[in-house]
């Protein structure tokens, strides 16, 4: 059982900047692929960013290439989403996700449905 705990969101204007992080639980979070996804009212969950088990692989939503980076920490549990050149745009909740994997990142890491564990999630809003 892996618990997550998002935090770092907020209000910021637009072309600002915020850091998420997501701290989890357990001791074989190492084990896990770390996934950021996001969801804004009326629509589907979708994709940000995934980071593969040790950090050496990560793969982005197009939306949010060269704006955002996903990191992790495996001595300290988190993973974070570090989100520059903020858009009115990127307003959702966002939530973290972890999915058994390794250093290999499959395609399907991309969809929700791949994570077995969430969090409660985070608001971010971007003003215009």
């Amino acid at each position: 059982q892996v618990q997550l705990v998002e935090s770092g969101g907020g209000l910021v204007q637009a072309g600002g900047s915020l850091r998420l992080s997501c701290a989890a639980s357990g001791r074989t979070f190492r084990s896990y692929n770390m996934g950021w996804f996001r969801q804004a009212p009326g629509n589907e969950r979708e994709f940000v960013a995934v980071i593969s088990s040790s950090g050496g692989n990560t793969y982005y939503a197009d939306s949010v290439k060269g704006r955002f980076t996903i990191s992790r920490d495996n001595a300290k549990n988190t993973v974070y989403l570090q989100m520059n050149s903020l858009e009115p745009e990127d307003t959702a909740v966002y939530y973290c996700a972890a999915r058994t994997g390794g250093e290999q990142i499959p395609l399907y890491a991309t969809t929700p449905v791949s994570y077995r564990y969430w969090g409660q999630g985070t608001q971010v809003t971007v003003s215009s």
